[in-house]
């Protein structure tokens, strides 16, 4: 009886004597992955298998980089570009599948999405103040038209129907990536989390009881905030003209292209969208920069599953149907 009090007693000093770390806790890391910063943010019962599974969504962040990238010339998307206007070329069904994806946000966006953009978009060099001439637009914008993609289901390969066509997924890639971390999250057995890439965030469950506040920043002083937004089991996507840029005379070149024009598109300053998944906002957000916010909200308050919230050039601030506060009630109107 002596012996198993002491060793009853000898345990409780053990336990007592665990580090804090061992304890449940939120964790958070910050990584630079696809020319953007890359952040995850979890809670996790055991601290060791919380940072496992950070490791396994930065990973993930870091292949699908490698697939997608139009910067590495290695990478598949890379190797569409330069060969597909003289072959089909194959590529894996993950890529495949997003880049066919793509064309389902140009069609519901009037074309506004378009991953063909980049066949002007390459010519702007934003760190240089590279911005292409009137001639060179004018001869790279034909090659501009998602409809020039063509893609065969069986075989996974894809055909530029044009030549100088060329694709960027910068405005889905991240997106797809950040929702492709949340699924490696719940895999796990994660419940709490936050992943964001860029702009471009998604959120697991709640914030233990609450809901995250998510700020929209000003486009001209990132320490000042528009609104925030409680959210839980959500994605949202924020572009903004301020991202990527550069002013020039008095015009600000920035690198949300009008597919229509090739030149930057100026109808907001900043677009925010809400919706179930982070491919979706990510896919929707630059809606607004090229029909302007009364367009792209008509296209937002046709589909519940969305939200906007969209910073005008003037400083308005437009917000989507479920967004806005209920109007008020006149005197004497019923409850």
């Amino acid at each position: 009886m002596h012996h198993r009090i002491c060793l009853l007693f000898v345990l409780a000093l053990l336990l007592g004597a665990l580090p804090e770390a061992a304890r449940a806790a939120w964790l958070d890391r910050t990584e630079a992955i696809m020319g953007t910063r890359v952040y995850v943010q979890l809670w996790a019962d055991d601290p060791a298998a919380g940072n496992a599974a950070i490791d396994a969504v930065m990973a993930d962040m870091r292949r699908i980089d490698e697939l997608m990238s139009h910067y590495k010339p290695d990478s598949q998307l890379s190797q569409i570009n330069q060969h597909a206007a003289e072959e089909w070329v194959q590529v894996d069904a993950e890529l495949y599948d997003l880049i066919k994806l793509s064309t389902h946000y140009s069609q519901i966006t009037e074309g506004a999405f378009d991953i063909t953009y980049a066949s002007v978009g390459y010519l702007y060099n934003y760190p240089l103040h590279i911005h292409p001439t009137e001639d060179q637009i004018k001869a790279a914008l034909p090659a501009v038209n998602w409809r020039y993609l063509q893609f065969d289901d069986a075989t996974h390969t894809i055909h530029y129907a044009r030549r100088g066509m060329r694709i960027d997924l910068g405005g889905i890639g991240k997106g797809y990536a950040v929702d492709h971390g949340i699924g490696i999250l719940q895999q796990l057995g994660i419940r709490h989390a936050l992943v964001t890439a860029g702009g471009d965030s998604r959120i697991l469950g709640d914030h233990l009881g609450r809901p995250w506040l998510v700020a929209i920043r000003h486009p001209d002083d990132p320490t000042k905030v528009v609104t925030r937004i409680p959210l839980s089991d959500a994605a949202i996507s924020t572009s903004g003209d301020y991202e990527r840029y550069f002013d020039e005379n008095g015009v600000r070149y920035h690198h949300i292209i009008d597919p229509h024009t090739g030149h930057s598109a100026s109808k907001v300053r900043s677009a925010t969208i809400i919706g179930p998944t982070a491919t979706q906002t990510d896919g929707m957000s630059k809606t607004a920069f090229v029909l302007g916010p009364e367009r792209a909200l008509e296209i937002i308050n046709r589909m519940p599953q969305y939200d906007a919230v969209f910073v005008c050039p003037d400083g308005r601030v437009v917000y989507s149907n479920g967004l806005r506060p209920p109007a008020p009630r006149p005197p004497g109107a019923p409850h």
